[in-house]
């Protein structure tokens, strides 16, 4: 292979951190307030704490597997490398649902954002106009993408905190229903039943989705077997603090707060505690969030492409080139733009759909990886490593199966279709590779002794 396959090793863990949580999108928490307070009964603490603990276990196979394998490829190579080349094809081509269609969500719901502030500009302008300055980020190179997204989030962080700050001085101010800062009444059910948290916990889930994109970047990061760790606990924590921060103060500051739409349910809470202007701002952040959050999808499914065109998976010449200039899979990323243009053409629900389905399958093999190589083949058997590769990989598999689970069943079904594609790719490129395979082998002399 020749060295304009390499990609540049740049990046830090702050710089790691930033795309994860850009990726993320922090405050995804207002997007998916309104559905997420329905779906857990009003318990936003109590379900953003187990969501928590069962994204920590998968966080933690993430970990593992990337000190094993520090390369790009994410659950695909870790499947692979772990279990089997076929079955790492599949989990792979699963979570290429999830990579290809995720910078759409993002440009769609920039979109939508921006044709609400802008009506007379179509929303397929936006995304036009998105698309293309994604695409000419990206191209100019990973740490471009780095700063950009470190901006981002702190704005994101900004803002949350001067939403928490707003709180905290309607209750110092007796305007809000509770006169005290500390209560135990949001970790406590009450009289809403578990099956209704854990419902609101499966949902709230996806708010943490994220953290694994940035495995992608391995081999763009400095001594990634240490740092990309290090980097998908920080992701995971920050997110959660955040989430947790902002279910607190609203829970006991307004615990008879009610909305008649879950879509823009956030929009009036946010208008409740702080007025026209800081719902004005809260729209501005918005609309920065998410473009943050494309620029950082394209990166993750750019890079995992080159894992695929690297190994032969894809075609190599085309998806494992990297550019001279800017040491950047430049095809890969026009390749994307192109794909994503399908957000002038289909809805944020269909997007949405592909997605869930990726990202579970993927999370539940990645479980099941650490298990595969470190309790199996590697037989750490101890009772620490026990626990560490047997236990916590079997929580995290469970629970992220069980939620695979709860999808719709037209969900279940284009995600079963997809990946009946996927097996006949699989089979076809193997059928016409054996030939070749086959030839060469023929060629193959033993030398005289």
């Amino acid at each position: 292979m020749n060295n304009q396959s390499a990609l540049s090793k740049s990046l830090k863990v702050y710089q790691i951190v930033f795309l994860g949580l850009a990726w993320m999108t922090p405050m995804i928490f207002f997007t998916v307030y309104g559905v997420a307070y329905d779906a857990a009964g009003g318990q936003m603490v109590l379900a953003y704490l187990i969501a928590f603990l069962a994204i920590f276990f998968t966080a933690y196979s993430y970990s593992r597997m990337v000190k094993a394998y520090p390369i790009a490829g994410s659950a695909y190579t870790y499947t692979k490398k772990a279990i089997h080349p076929r079955l790492g094809f599949l989990v792979g081509w699963a979570l290429l649902l999830d990579y290809i269609f995720s910078p759409i969500i993002a440009i769609l719901t920039f979109g939508i954002f921006m044709h609400t502030e802008f009506p007379s500009i179509p929303v397929y302008v936006w995304v036009i106009v998105m698309n293309i300055i994604l695409a000419l980020v990206n191209i100019m190179g990973i740490k471009s993408v780095a700063r950009i997204s470190g901006i981002s989030v702190v704005v994101q962080i900004l803002f949350i905190s001067l939403f928490c700050l707003f709180i905290v001085k309607d209750i110092a101010t007796g305007q809000a229903s509770s006169s005290t800062l500390f209560s135990l009444h949001p970790f406590l059910a009450s009289d809403v039943p578990f099956t209704t948290i854990f419902s609101g916990a499966a949902l709230i889930c996806f708010c943490f989705l994220g953290f694994d994109a940035v495995t992608t970047m391995a081999e763009e990061t400095i001594q990634p077997e240490r740092t990309i760790p290090k980097a998908i606990f920080l992701i995971v924590c920050i997110a959660a603090v955040m989430y947790i921060a902002i279910s607190y103060f609203t829970q006991i500051a307004y615990p008879g707060f009610t909305f008649t739409n879950p879509d823009n349910a956030a929009y009036t809470l946010v208008k409740l505690v702080g007025g026209n202007l800081l719902s004005s701002l809260f729209i501005t952040v918005l609309i920065i969030a998410t473009f943050t959050q494309g620029v950082s999808s394209v990166t993750s499914v750019t890079r995992f492409l080159y894992a695929l065109g690297r190994e032969s998976v894809l075609p190599q010449k085309v998806f494992s080139y990297i550019h001279p200039t800017f040491k950047t899979p430049v095809v890969n990323i026009l390749l994307v733009t192109a794909f994503s243009f399908l957000g002038m053409f289909i809805d944020l629900n269909t997007a949405v759909t592909f997605v869930s389905f990726g990202a579970l399958t993927a999370f539940t093999f990645v479980n099941v990886s650490v298990i595969a190589h470190f309790y199996i083949k590697l037989k750490k058997r101890s009772f620490t490593e026990t626990i560490l590769y047997l236990i916590f990989p079997l929580i995290g598999a469970a629970f992220i199966g069980w939620l695979l689970t709860l999808l719709n069943k037209d969900t279940l079904l284009i995600g079963i279709a997809w990946l009946t594609v996927g097996f006949l790719y699989l089979f076809v490129k193997s059928r016409l590779s054996a030939p070749f395979v086959k030839r060469n082998h023929s060629k193959v002399t033993v030398p005289e002794k």
